[in-house]
């Protein structure tokens, strides 16, 4: 049996079993890329394939893609930063759970004001969304709730 980072190959088809286990945590899937507009297509197909996963409709999809993508381009400024990233860790609900919470941080530290329409679209779509900052740029957290919750 192979293994892959030290699990053995079994280990990550094997789900419900774990799903089970008390004390388990959600998966964490983290995406780092170029803080540029033309990489976001790539955070955007990730979170589509992750609300598959958590059996959203196409609706719940769509809105979630749409919700990643508005929340990025605020991270963005709607410009490129050569040299620098854009990171989205997707936490991922265990089965049965079904939440996910995703935090994209980039590289734009001062966010357009709350009453914008980017917010208002973030607001609509996304169940819960909190703000920070660092020393390097902001971030914002999104969370969705699974059909479990709604």
């Amino acid at each position: 049996m192979s293994t892959i980072r030290g699990r053995q190959r079994s280990d990550l088809f094997d789900r419900n079993e774990q799903a089970d286990v008390p004390g388990r945590r959600p998966d964490v899937v983290d995406l780092r890329v170029p803080a540029d507009p033309a990489y976001l297509a790539v955070v955007r197909t990730a979170a589509a394939g992750l609300g598959t996963r958590l059996d959203l409709t196409l609706d719940e999809i769509e809105d979630l893609r749409i919700a990643v993508d508005e929340a990025c381009s605020l991270l963005l400024g709607g410009r490129s930063h050569p040299g620098r990233t854009l990171e989205a860790a997707f936490e991922v609900g265990l089965i049965g759970s079904q939440h996910l919470s995703v935090t994209i941080s980039g590289p734009v530290a001062d966010l357009p004001r709350e009453a914008s329409f980017s917010w208002s679209v973030l607001r609509a779509l996304a169940g819960d969304v909190i703000t920070g900052g660092t020393s390097t740029g902001a971030w914002i957290k999104l969370s969705v709730p699974g059909r479990a919750e709604r």
